[in-house]
């Protein structure tokens, strides 16, 4: 990887993020800039999903021992948990996953079949007890901030469900400007990491594999990659010098609804099993974060840049037209800041902006006519015009999630 698109370095400089040993190895804490990326995407994620039909909860990073004993993660994933701590005579375990937290709130409530497929979502954070020798930036670490979901649904519907979990992953990817490496059938594998219920592994393979031929998806099967409980579709993605790294997934598990003894009524009036389906859109927020320093070396989407516009003022005399711009920018939701002649030259200020999508010159005319001279990241100048223009464009253009700098480009 060159040093110019490595994460680590260029979240440092961009004071995105950082690490301290005080805190911890693998435990990164978010600067403003960062901050600002990652609620960005949150934001996105949960507007996406209330859309799709989903409903978002918040459960607990801890939970009891026995929790996990029920889910199977403490027979199969133990290792990469962290150690119980001791509680009022109880054992209780920073959570390694959200699933079994959204199956006991599934179950903690009787359902018909006219309400699914229930569709349950979190933003929520999740611990893995990594090694020290594997961690690095935001691409491995132990404290993770997941954008998980888990559908509840009758085996007929599962394949729709399925289905519309990767075209939600399409259009993030589109709005984010990723494109994936490849789609990953994940297999189980030799070795006594998986759950023991062949017929189990059968059913789940098929729908995925069913999902992919119906997508019209060119994937690979490859074993040893499989959640413990269940077969996954990956969406692969490769970093500057061709590492490769899974950042969204969807499965299809029978193992837990099992375990949690979960029903639904149906129309017979009996009691049947639902299948979960388990989605991540985007994966691990510090994943897609390191992703994206990487992919777009620092020069985010406009609609996910940490500052959208930068509003240059040539001399004092603009000052207060820069000030009454941001002012505007900030009714409008733009995240936009001043870049005063205290700061150097007009041209040492605009290079210093480099990164940022829009850089909003005011000199005199500007100032008089009530206008803004654009200059576009890629180097575009476009002409003076009336600031509400400028800004009904490019808040369009963020509002709608668009990669493109213009209307009428590509960018």
């Amino acid at each position: 990887m060159t040093t110019a698109h490595d994460h680590r370095k260029l979240g440092r400089e961009l004071n995105l993020f950082d690490t301290d040993p005080l805190i911890g190895a693998g435990l990164p804490y978010w600067l403003p800039d960062g901050a600002a990326v990652r609620h960005t995407l949150e934001e996105y994620i949960r507007t996406a999903e209330r859309q799709a039909g989903y409903q978002h909860v918040y459960s607990p990073v801890l939970g009891k021992r026995e929790l996990y004993e029920i889910s199977g993660h403490w027979a199969h994933y133990s290792d990469d948990m962290f150690p119980p701590m001791d509680l009022g005579g109880e054992q209780v375990v920073l959570r390694p996953s959200l699933c079994p937290h959204h199956a006991v709130m599934y179950r903690s409530r009787s359902h018909s079949y006219r309400e699914l497929p229930l569709r349950m979502a979190e933003l929520g954070g999740m611990y893995r007890a990594e090694l020290s020798g594997v961690l690095g930036g935001l691409t491995r670490v132990r404290a993770i901030q997941l954008n998980d979901a888990h559908i509840f649904c009758t085996l007929d519907q599962v394949t729709e469900e399925a289905q519309a979990a990767l075209e939600m992953i399409r259009r993030a990817y589109e709005a984010l400007g990723i494109t994936p490496a490849r789609y990953r059938l994940s297999l189980p594998g030799p070795g006594g990491k998986y759950v023991a219920a062949p017929e189990k592994w059968q059913r789940s393979t098929a729908l995925l594999t069913d999902v992919l031929d119906r997508s019209g998806l060119t994937y690979e099967a490859a074993e040893g990659e499989a959640a413990f409980y269940g077969p996954k579709i990956d969406v692969q993605v490769t970093d500057g010098a061709g590492r490769e790294s899974t950042l969204s997934t969807v499965q299809v598990d029978f193992h837990q609804p099992e375990r949690f003894d979960l029903h639904y009524i149906g129309a017979d009036g009996a009691r049947h099993r639902p299948v979960m389906v388990h989605r991540s859109i985007i994966g691990s927020v510090e994943r897609a974060v390191a992703h994206l320093i990487e992919q777009h070396g620092g020069a985010f989407p406009a609609w996910l840049a940490p500052t959208q516009m930068v509003i240059l003022p040539v001399s004092d005399s603009e000052l207060p037209d820069a000030a009454a711009l941001a002012r505007r920018c900030t009714r409008l939701g733009l995240r936009a800041r001043i870049a005063g002649p205290d700061r150097g030259s007009l041209g040492a200020r605009i290079r210093e902006a480099r990164l940022v999508p829009y850089q909003a010159v005011i000199g005199a005319k500007e100032a008089a006519d009530g206008q803004v001279a654009l200059r576009l990241r890629d180097g575009r100048r476009l002409d003076p015009q009336p600031v509400g223009d400028a800004l009904t464009r490019i808040d369009a253009l963020i509002g709608a999630h668009s990669t493109a700098l213009w209307a009428d480009a590509t960018s």
